[in-house]
C-alpha cells in the first residue's frame, strides 16, 4: 500500500522563485530514490483559524505563505530506505543547497493512507514542470495536458 510523507511550511513570498528553483533541483531525487509522486502546493486560500490553522503551525508571518508538499511513495519499506539514502546523498547538503525558507519551522510527518478515492492526474503546469512522470518517461497524454496514472 502507498505511503504518504506530508510536509507544512512558509516560505517568503519574496522567495517563490527560489522555493520554485529548490524544488526543481531537489524533487526529482524523491523519484530517483523511488517515491512515484512529489506535489509542491503554494498555497492561495489557506485560512486563519480561530484556533488553529496551517499559519500558526509553522509560526508563518505576514510576509510568508504557507506551502504544503507530499510525497507519494509505493510503500512505507522503499519510503525508508529512500528517505535514507536521501539523508546521505551530497546533493542534499545544506551548504551547498541551502533552503529558502527557515527549515525549523517545518512540519512532516509520515501517512499510510486509510481512504484513496479516484486517481491522480499530473498538471503540465505543476510547480516545477518536471514531477509528470509519464510527461518525463515520453508517454502520451490525454487531450486536456494531463497524463493518466497507471
Amino acid at each position: 500500500m502507498a505511503y504518504i510523507d506530508g510536509f507544512v511550511l512558509a516560505v517568503p513570498k519574496a522567495n517563490k522563485q527560489k522555493f520554485i528553483d529548490h524544488c526543481n533541483q531537489l524533487d526529482p531525487l524523491f523519484l530517483e530514490f523511488g517515491a512515484t509522486r512529489v506535489l509542491e502546493n503554494w498555497g492561495d486560500d489557506v485560512p486563519t483559524g480561530k484556533q488553529t490553522d496551517f499559519h500558526r503551525a509553522v509560526q508563518a508571518k505576514s510576509d510568508e505563505t504557507v506551502v504544503f508538499s507530499f510525497v507519494e511513495w509505493p510503500d512505507k519499506a522503499t519510503r525508508d530506505a529512500g528517505m535514507e539514502r536521501m539523508t546521505k546523498d551530497p546533493r542534499m547538503d545544506p551548504k551547498k543547497n541551502p533552503m529558502p525558507f527557515d527549515g525549523m519551522r517545518l512540519i512532516y510527518g509520515g501517512f499510510s493512507p486509510v481512504l484513496d478515492l479516484g486517481s491522480p492526474t499530473y498538471l503540465e503546469d505543476d510547480i516545477s514542470g518536471r514531477l509528470d512522470t509519464k510527461a518525463r518517461e515520453g508517454k502520451p497524454r490525454d487531450g486536456k495536458g494531463a497524463s493518466s496514472r497507471h
